[in-house]
């Protein structure tokens, strides 16, 4: 392999013409040195702190996925599926944050060790490109700025546990039940068999018919001469059935509400509602059976019709707290006189005397 150095005599002869050549070569070899070492330490340095920083994020992501095991007494994750979903989507999310720190670490670690590279071999590169640096970031920044958008959104969605796989969501753009969720884009199988794909960026708000817990709302239309009274207590008897009945009191979670007449359409029917609350993903099951069952109990009263509702907008707004509202005290009218009763005093013993307001206790008379 040819040597890189110069041979000895052209050394000798630009040595004559410059005494200081050699101690100037010499100079600029370690000072190269020294930047190529400075280098060299700086990628180690970025290597180690991102190996420190992954292994601090799967260390932190594994206890909790742990201990979201240990409480539902599973030793794998398909197994949650078995135990509460609380623990099934702790697990979904805290893996997904975990993967997005990791890929943040690994970005920043890598942009900043390429910047102190650059800047340790050529000091003065960096100054000369700024100006190039800012008209590229102004234009990648405005280039991406839909997908900074999307992931941001994402973020939030993930973190604040907004959905989850399994959810039953409208999010506007599709109505469905989620397959899967990242920080980018969010897949929605609806009723058909179709598969949305709904950019995160895109979504201004999300309903998520899958949390907490639903209502069934159930509207009977009888005839108009039909006794409301006997009619309601049916109702309600075939609802407190369905509530204590061994198959279905676990999809329950609470007890039926009559909220009455609602409408009398053309003066021939007679519109009553009733309610009733369930969990999240039983609420059609549970309406499916209720209505069966008013029907096969009404019959005899002339049933006309059976129908579910989805209460929107202010009608659904004012229905939030059910039938029964606040109960307020009346409000007093000035100059009334109301009339309450004397409250009786408590007798007291013979041998301890009694006692007049006003006057002092007789035990202390001398």
């Amino acid at each position: 392999m040819p040597s890189l150095a110069l041979p000895p005599v052209i050394l000798a002869a630009a040595a004559k013409d410059d005494p200081t050549l050699l101690e100037k070569i010499l100079g600029y070899l370690i000072d190269a040195g020294w930047r190529l070492l400075a280098a060299v330490c700086i990628v180690i340095g970025a290597v180690v702190v991102s190996w420190l920083l992954r292994i601090l994020i799967r260390r932190v992501v594994t206890r909790i996925v742990n201990g979201a095991k240990s409480k539902a007494r599973v030793d794998d994750t398909q197994a949650l599926e078995r135990s509460p979903l609380a623990s099934a989507r702790l697990v979904q999310r805290t893996r997904t944050l975990g993967t997005i720190l990791s890929n943040i670490v690994n970005v920043l670690i890598g942009v900043i060790a390429i910047i102190l590279v650059v800047n340790a071999l050529f000091p003065g590169i960096l100054g000369s490109f700024a100006l190039l640096t800012a008209a590229l970031g102004a234009g990648l920044g405005f280039g991406a700025q839909n997908i900074v958008k999307d992931v941001l959104n994402g973020i939030f969605i993930v973190a604040e546990d907004q959905i989850g796989i399994g959810d039953v969501v409208d999010l506007g753009l599709a109505t469905g039940i989620v397959e899967y969720v990242s920080v980018r884009v969010t897949h929605v199988r609806d009723v058909n068999g179709t598969l949305w794909y709904v950019r995160n960026g895109e979504v201004t708000r999300i309903g998520n018919m899958s949390k907490g817990w639903s209502r069934v709302i159930i509207d009977v239309t009888v005839p108009a001469d039909a006794q409301v009274d006997d009619v309601e207590k049916r109702m309600m008897d075939v609802a407190s059935a369905l509530a204590k009945d061994g198959k279905w009191r676990t999809r329950i979670t609470g007890y039926p509400e009559l909220w009455g007449l609602q409408a009398v359409a053309g003066g021939q029917t007679l519109v009553l509602r009733i309610v009733m609350k369930t969990r999240a993903h039983a609420k059609d099951d549970v309406a499916s059976e209720l209505r069966r069952r008013l029907r096969d109990d009404l019959v005899e009263v002339g049933l006309a019709d059976l129908g579910s509702v989805v209460l929107e907008g202010v009608e659904g707004a004012q229905r939030v707290r059910g039938a029964n509202p606040p109960r307020t005290k009346p409000t007093p009218i000035p100059g009334d006189v109301v009339w309450k009763p004397k409250k009786k005093r408590p007798k007291r013993d013979s041998g301890q005397g009694t006692h007049e307001p006003g006057t002092d206790d007789p035990r202390s008379t001398p």
